[in-house]
Formats: structure tokens, sequence, C-alpha cells
């Protein structure tokens, strides 16, 4: 990547916009948005350490101290891991602490334990209304359906729904799912070149239907707390939704304030 013109590498802001906002961002902003664009563009693949502070600041042209800035928000955004005494990496879904960053459902007692799932099917479709919307696709572009139940020390406890970008995911089967052993995530991440970097939840008690009161050994109309997930890759482009049904009798659903 060639380095930023010395032009642009400015701590003095500009004058406004016209519109009123301000035109410029701070400098360590610029460096941050120049290694996500190398992160998108795949050139330090997940699990990989990226190159020094001191390297960075020679590629940019700017301090050190701006690169350490860029990368503390980068790794406070889960996008590179800092690791003592070895180096920056570049996080990925098959690590515990970013592979449980998108499970939020606890055990009562603290013990997360083993999670095991089922598929129950995996089909490429056309696109619903409402799926299209979130997904941002056209009228009658594909996406992938899965559907699966989430078993916690052999209980199910939850049913997910989940649509993909079917551009996106071309090959992505009942069997690769199942035989793959790690998250899904890092499945989408190391296979298909689609990370999810965050998401967006929308939280509401509901009543158990039929079908899934049957997959979760649950009586019909029993409380649940549906969870409706849509996740994005960079540049907050959206590539998943998933509406998630979850039984919180002994579970509950952890979430952090800062």
């Amino acid at each position: 990547m060639a380095p930023l013109p010395s032009s642009s590498l400015s701590d003095v802001p500009a004058s406004p916009s016209e519109s009123g906002g301000p035109a410029f961002s701070p400098l360590y902003q610029q460096i941050k948005g120049l290694i996500t664009r190398s992160l998108q563009a795949g050139e330090w693949k997940p699990g990989e350490a990226i190159p020094s502070e001191v390297d960075l600041a020679a590629r940019f042209r700017v301090s050190q101290g701006t690169v350490r800035k860029a990368i503390d928000e980068l790794a406070a955004e889960n996008l590179l891991v800092r690791r003592q005494g070895k180096g920056t990496f570049v996080a990925t879904h098959s690590e515990e602490k970013i592979q449980y960053r998108f499970l939020r459902l606890m055990p009562d007692d603290g013990e997360q334990g083993s999670v095991d799932r089922k598929f129950i099917d995996c089909r490429r479709v056309r696109a619903p209304a409402d799926v299209a919307r979130a997904l941002e696709l056209k009228s009658g572009d594909a996406a992938l359906q899965i559907r699966r139940v989430l078993y916690f020390k052999g209980q199910p406890v939850v049913f997910d729904d989940i649509w993909l970008h079917g551009g996106l995911f071309k090959g992505l089967t009942a069997e690769r799912l199942s035989d793959y052993q790690g998250p899904m995530y890092a499945l989408f991440e190391t296979e298909f070149g689609v990370r999810m970097i965050r998401a967006e939840e929308k939280l509401r008690a509901v009543a158990a239907d039929p079908a899934t009161a049957a997959l979760l050994n649950l009586a019909e109309g029993y409380p649940l707390l549906s969870v409706e997930r849509l996740s994005l890759t960079y540049g907050d482009k959206p590539v998943e939704i998933r509406r998630g049904l979850y039984n919180t009798a002994s579970h509950f659903y952890r979430n952090e304030v800062s």
C-alpha cells in the first residue's frame, strides 16, 4: 500500500465543510482506516501477525505513537489481538475470546461447557423480501438458509434460523457445516473470506410455536427469548441475519455495557 501523501498528514483540523460538519479526521483515524483496508483486502490473514508499530510507522510516515493509537482502537473493536511479547495479530473467530463474543448465552452456574450443534437443513433459495432488504439483496437474488439446534450439556437450548448472503457463500452445504469442527464464523472466515466484524441485535419475549417447541423439547407456548441478529463485515456490509430462539430456563443472555 502506498503511504499517505504528506499533505494529508496533519493534526490541524481543516475548515468545516459547507454542511457545517468537520472535513477532517484525526491522523490516527486515517491510519486506522488504512490498516482496516489492508485487513479487508486480506493482506494479513486471520491469525497472522501484522507488521510491528515501527514498520507501520515507517510505511505510513507517521509517528509510532500514532500507529499505536490506531492499533489500540482496532484491538478494542476485536479486529486485532495484542499478545504480550509476541506482537499484534489479526483476530480470528477460532480464538475462544472471539468465538464467545457472538455467543452470549451463559448457563446460570457460570460454566460454559461444551456446545454441540445439529444442522437441520441448509438450502439455497430466493431470498424472501424481508431477508433481501436486511441483506441488501436485489429482488430474486439467492440467499442461503441454515436451520440448526444448539445443545448445552446435551440439552437443546437454542434454535437458529440463519440467512446468509447467497453470493458470498457459494458451495456451502449442510455436510460441510457438519464436518467442520470449529465455530461456524471461523468456517466463514477461513473458507469463504467473510469475517463478522460486528452485529446489531433485537431482543423480545415470544411464545414457542409448535415446530420450535418440538425441536427444543418444550411445551407449545413456552416462553422463549427471541434474538434477531444482523451481522456485518468490513464496510458495514450485511452478510447474515439470524433469528435465534433461546430457552432461558437455566441460562441468561449476557451483555456488557461500557
